[in-house]
């Protein structure tokens, strides 16, 4: 990603209505959205079409940004809904596919992948905690996938700094047993 300061700087200004900002902080970020999606799915292709979708968010909701956190923690916001959303999407193709594969038959990954994949386990166990604690779900997402700071994480979530560890704390309380089931 760009210094930091230049990025704030140009998100601000495509926040504002300057076409070229925008269009510099896009490229800009595009680097570090690929990595972010990565880090739910498995598979390039997914993540590299999840960061597409990111992108076009960024592009669409700009204006929305106002400059009250950073524009890192609003994108974290908008990557981590994406990734999840294409995770969602994946699942529900996979389902609708026939139960039976010829393995002859070459498989497209981006349909499998995450199914398949070594973080399905992740994915599904954030899916369980947001079905039985969804209040617990932002602060585990933001802190151990988007690995943002602590305060930023509480300021995003709109808690105290002790509330958010305590709700992170019984987050990963939660998700431990399914991860080790899943293995």
């Amino acid at each position: 990603m760009q210094d930091a300061a230049a990025t704030e700087e140009l998100a601000l200004r495509a926040a504002s209505g300057d076409p070229a900002a925008l269009d510099l902080l896009l490229q800009g970020i595009r680097p570090e959205v690929v990595r972010r999606c990565g880090r739910f799915l498995p598979c390039r292709e997914d993540a590299e079409e999840a960061a597409q979708d990111v992108l076009l968010q960024v592009a669409r909701k700009i204006t929305s940004f106002e400059g009250r956190s950073r524009f890192s923690t609003w994108l974290y916001t908008v990557v981590a809904n994406c990734a999840r959303q294409k995770y969602r999407e994946l699942k529900r193709r996979a389902a609708e596919q026939p139960d039976t594969i010829d393995a002859s038959q070459h498989v497209d990954p981006r349909t499998t992948s995450v199914i398949a994949g070594s973080r399905i386990d992740l994915l599904e166990a954030l899916e369980r905690l947001e079905r039985e604690h969804p209040h617990l779900v932002a602060p585990l997402v933001y802190r151990d996938i988007c690995q943002l700071e602590y305060a930023e994480v509480a300021e995003r979530v709109g808690i105290p700094l002790g509330t958010l560890k305590s709700r992170l704390h019984e987050a990963r309380r939660q998700v431990r047993p399914w991860l080790v089931d899943a293995s």
